[in-house]
């Protein structure tokens, strides 16, 4: 397994990131939802992570993003992205491990991510509904997982509010 580098975003890396999140999905949403949130007060500083190739460009990205659940403050994991030549590497799990870390690192203890129930258990995360968390929309159960940075701080319950440019 390589053992990547990860580090938080640089104000030089945004066109990369954008062309991560362009080249990864199938339409520019991702990548122009990351702009949006860039620009709104959701966004924290040092919370968008990248992981790099061996020359320093950026290939794996993973975004953290206040969000709510009920009112107690959490963050919202998305979109995480790798450039596709660089998919099934570990560049997106560096880059989620690494905005996770930074994440306790600053005193945050909760997460949600709305994604594959394949991929984010790997890093700690459980089905929301078990924690009493849901969504003002309906989506697989299963696709909504929380995850606590702090077992002295148990997941609390409520409605996942996300921030504006999601529109949710």
């Amino acid at each position: 397994m390589r053992n990547w580098i990860t580090r938080a975003e640089a104000s030089a890396d945004i066109p990369a990131v954008r062309d991560i999140n362009l080249t990864a999905f199938e339409t520019s949403l991702e990548a122009d939802l990351v702009d949006a949130l860039r620009a709104d007060p959701s966004w924290i500083e040092g919370l968008s992570l990248v992981s790099t190739d061996d020359d320093g460009r950026p290939v794996g990205f993973a975004l953290l993003t206040r969000c709510h659940i009920g009112d107690v403050p959490a963050l919202c994991l998305a979109p995480c992205a790798v450039r596709p030549e660089w998919q099934r590497s570990g560049a997106g799990s560096a880059a989620i491990r690494a905005a996770l870390a930074a994440a306790e690192e600053m005193g945050e203890h909760y997460v949600v991510v709305l994604g594959h129930p394949a991929y984010y258990p790997r890093f700690g995360f459980t089905r929301a509904s078990a924690h009493g968390i849901g969504l003002s929309i309906d989506v697989p159960d299963e696709a909504l997982m929380a995850l606590t940075l702090d077992a002295g701080h148990p997941l609390p319950s409520g409605t996942v509010r996300y921030a504006a440019p999601f529109g949710i």
